[in-house]
């Protein structure tokens, strides 16, 4: 019965697609500019911040409205100037030719963590390529994904484009889920790690993300208030919803205990090393070995707090959690999706890059890493050793590493972590990845060179 449900949902989005298949690139910027705006317009993303957060519980309204308002503009302003369709290239000196078409239908699978933002993103993506995409959503955010789909769909029917190039599965099941990912001809999969698995076990072309697990670097040159303020704002935006935010932070010593009243100063509360504050805490997010509970996921530091029987104040915004240990026994060195920041200390700047690459090879591999510092050459070490695809400098990790105003990452809702988190990009998935590309090769005036020419003679004599 599932495959009769989903068979029709795709069915009916490869039929509108043959409608958009071979429309002009002026056509395609209108309608993209126009679903683009419906979705980040002030009084819709109002709405859908409101009922994500009362079906979900997860994060907070705020945030889900800057993500509205935010980041579908911005995903729209990096592609608006984007060639996607016919000729998109032109190389005389090779005699080549790149033309863009699309790939078909795409199923695109929908976290519970970013249900507001996460169809838009995809949507305006499928739409700016000549594809039709099917969303499938987390049960719980249903209402959410059909809250979205309903907007998009209302904005191409008003201007006479097929409505099923955007359609929503209402019928939530992981039967249905994995039925729409054999039935498409691409899939998007971004959420945890069962669901990735399942669009690379497809037998379909998938994009999915590894997991998160993100490790900040701070050392001894920075402006400790300025990295604290920071902090903040990448560990409690949307109550750390989402897999970029901070989640160990490793301070030089020489500024550790600095770092620690800058952070309590703008709303951390300390949970030292050793003690039972430390054990209630561990006791109550973590409900088996490494397995996250849900009853903290992106709630607030101080509900959290309460779970684990700790008086904070209710000013807090984060709890910090001193470390010393990296691994599967020692689970606060892992994701958290919460409020809650691991603490470690380094002496040595190289041991302190060693330890990233250990925290995020035990969780999170690939997937990014942070520094605060005044060094440029320490930045830059960083992002020759750490086995991650992004590196974001002084800046707010979760705010910044999907891309963002202020620096020159795609914008995205989808972030590839290479092979190290099994992943076949290592770079921000963004509209350009739901393209097929052809090349027409014509001849050119060019001869082979010489074996001199290619390898030179000193390479050659050394097998005379």
């Amino acid at each position: 019965m599932s495959g009769s449900y989903v068979a029709d949902l795709v069915q009916r989005a490869r039929e509108a697609f043959k409608e958009y298949e071979f429309v002009d690139q002026e056509r395609v910027d209108y309608i993209c500019a126009r679903a683009a705006w419906a979705g980040c317009r002030e009084s819709f993303a109002r709405e859908i911040a409101e009922l994500t957060f009362e079906q979900t519980g997860i994060g907070n309204v705020e945030a889900k409205y800057l993500k509205m308002r935010n980041k579908v503009k911005a995903i729209y302003a990096d592609m608006k100037d984007s060639r996607t369709v016919d000729v998109v290239n032109v190389d005389e000196d090779e005699g080549l030719i790149e033309i863009a078409k699309p790939v078909g239908v795409v199923g695109a699978l929908i976290p519970v963590t970013n249900p507001e933002m996460t169809p838009f993103i995809k949507a305006l993506w499928t739409l700016k390529t000549r594809n039709a995409i099917v969303l499938a959503p987390h049960p719980r955010s249903l209402a959410t994904n059909n809250l979205a789909v309903r907007e998009i769909r209302s904005v191409l029917k008003r201007y006479g484009y097929p409505e099923d190039l955007v359609i929503g599965v209402e019928e939530t099941s992981v039967d249905n889920s994995k039925e729409l990912m054999s039935r498409v001809d691409l899939i998007l999969a971004t959420g945890g790690a069962g669901m990735v698995k399942a669009a690379y076990s497809s037998g379909k072309p998938a994009y999915g993300v590894g997991t998160g697990n993100a490790v900040l670097i701070v050392d001894e040159t920075v402006d400790v208030a300025d990295s604290a303020a920071k902090i903040k704002a990448s560990k409690t935006f949307d109550n750390a919803s989402g897999c970029s935010a901070d989640n160990s932070c490793l301070a030089s010593t020489e500024i550790y205990d600095d770092l620690v009243r800058a952070m309590t100063a703008v709303g951390g509360y300390l949970v030292r090393n050793g003690s039972d504050e430390k054990k209630r805490l561990q006791a109550v997010m973590w409900s088996g070995h490494n397995v996250l509970s849900r009853e903290i996921v992106a709630q607030s530091a101080v509900k959290i707090a309460r779970l684990a029987e700790i008086p904070v104040p209710e000013s807090t915004e984060f709890l910090v959690v001193e470390e010393d240990g990296i691994g599967d026994d020692f689970p606060f060195s892992r994701e958290k999706l919460s409020p809650v920041l691991t603490l470690y200390r380094w002496r040595d700047f190289d041991r302190a890059v060693e330890m990233a690459n250990e925290i995020t090879g035990n969780c999170g591999a690939g997937h990014s890493c942070a520094i605060h510092t005044r060094e440029r050459t320490r930045a830059e070490q960083l992002g020759r050793r750490a086995r991650v695809a992004r590196v974001t400098v002084n800046q707010a990790h979760a705010l910044s590493n999907s891309g963002a105003w202020h620096n020159g990452l795609m914008n995205t809702g989808t972030l590839g972590c290479g092979t190290w988190g099994g992943n076949i990009v290592s770079e921000n998935v963004y509209h350009k990845h739901l393209l097929n590309t052809t090349r027409v090769a014509f001849p050119v005036d060019r001869v082979a060179p010489s074996d001199e020419e290619v390898f030179g003679t000193d390479v050659i004599g050394e097998f005379a």
